[in-house]
């Protein structure tokens, strides 16, 4: 199993006497609302799941990050992560100061403030991590519509209880003992937003079959219109596994972030979570992270290159299809039949089966069970 990105797993939850006394203390702080993607931020930095960060980024490391791909200390990292406020809301407080974090009303958290500095050059920034500057890219847009001022400093975390998904909830202290238990060496990470086809799961098992173990990640959180809901997806892999897997063989946890779609610098922030959960390998679809047309099919892929010293081995999975010649999933490496007998499977068109209502159709493209469980759904997408 890797270290952890950094070489140490980052813990900033307060427990026991000390969490009694810095809430107490919480009471007479400065507050800061927080909205739920910061929420998100706060508790992946507190249980490591963003080792080695300990904190929202200061100025250095921001700029580190964006222009460099690295943080200061010369550690892989390509997306930055931030609190942003406005201005007028912290003005009665200065660097150096701590302050709470609170969720509706509710005291999450405190930040030691170690340095407030302006947003300069947003545009930079989006094209530097997201390689275009049009607001069209829901990444791009994100960073535009944040506040001018931001907030970087260690977080100490007090009180979080997930609002949903509880019982899917693992953090990477609890993974890596999982791992352990069941002896598994080699674990490969496998992120989704979709629900699973036959094509996901051909990728799942082809790589499942030299490790020991697979990890099913789906990332839990906003997401863009026309996206799977989160129950939608969890439901159905729950649905997937319980038929097609062997129970010793998957594990499968909640990522609670959201998607940037940041494509190539994505895929790599996505292969650090994994090494934080404890997986030696990462699997690195088609047009992993992408939107629209802002990114090459396999830029993903190529992008791994940059990073030697990642610590976790990608695995990279081009084009699959059903080829009737061959009887079954397979994919360009293996299959030398043309085109005339090959049929892809996407979720764009899945979705479409779905949106018409077509439950036999969409019995080609995934399993007997998942699809009867879509069928039934009256709710299926974001809106």
């Amino acid at each position: 199993m890797p270290k952890p990105h950094g070489g140490t797993l980052i813990n900033r939850v307060i427990a026991g006497e000390k969490k009694e006394r810095k809430v107490s203390e919480a009471a007479e702080m400065p507050k800061l609302e927080i909205n739920a993607e910061i929420l998100e931020d706060l508790q992946n930095i507190a249980y490591g799941v963003f080792s080695p960060l300990e904190g929202y980024m200061v100025q250095e490391e921001l700029e580190s990050v964006v222009e460099t791909n690295r943080l200061p200390a010369d550690i892989p990292w390509t997306i930055p992560i931030t609190l942003d406020v406005a201005h007028k809301t912290i003005a009665s407080v200065k660097e150096g100061d701590e302050i709470a974090l609170v969720r509706n009303g509710n005291v999450i958290a405190t930040m030691n403030l170690e340095q407030i500095y302006n947003f300069e050059n947003k545009e930079n920034v989006c094209e530097k991590v997201y390689r275009t500057k049009e607001e069209a890219h829901p990444g791009v847009k994100a960073i535009m519509d944040c506040e001018d001022t931001l907030l970087g400093g260690k977080i100490n975390l007090l009180n979080w209880k997930p609002e949903q998904f509880e019982e899917y909830i693992l953090q990477p202290i609890e993974t890596r003992f999982l791992f352990k238990e069941k002896n598994w060496k080699t674990i490969v990470g496998f992120q989704t937003r979709n629900v699973p086809h036959l094509g996901h799961e051909y990728v799942q098992k082809t790589a499942l079959a030299f490790v020991d173990g697979i990890f099913i990640n789906p990332i839990i959180g906003k997401k863009k219109p026309g996206d799977f809901l989160d129950k939608v997806i969890l439901e159905s892999y729950d649905t997937l596994i319980k038929h097609y897997y062997l129970k010793e063989k998957a594990v499968m946890s909640i990522l609670r972030t959201r998607m940037r779609y940041g494509g190539p610098k994505e895929a790599i922030h996505h292969a650090i979570v994994r090494k934080n959960f404890g997986c030696t390998h990462f699997i690195v679809g088609r047009d992993h992270a992408g939107v629209g047309n802002y990114y090459g099919l396999y830029d993903a892929h190529a992008i791994f290159e940059e990073f030697p010293d990642l610590g976790i081995q990608p695995l990279f999975f081009k084009s699959f299809f059903k080829c009737a010649k061959c009887g079954g999933v397979v994919s360009e490496g293996i299959c030398p039949h043309g085109d005339d007998q090959r049929s892809n499977i996407s979720g764009k068109k899945i979705r479409q089966m779905l949106i018409e209502k077509k439950p036999e159709e969409l019995s080609e493209e995934m399993r007997p069970e998942v699809a009867a469980f879509l069928a039934a759904q009256d709710d299926l997408f974001v809106k």
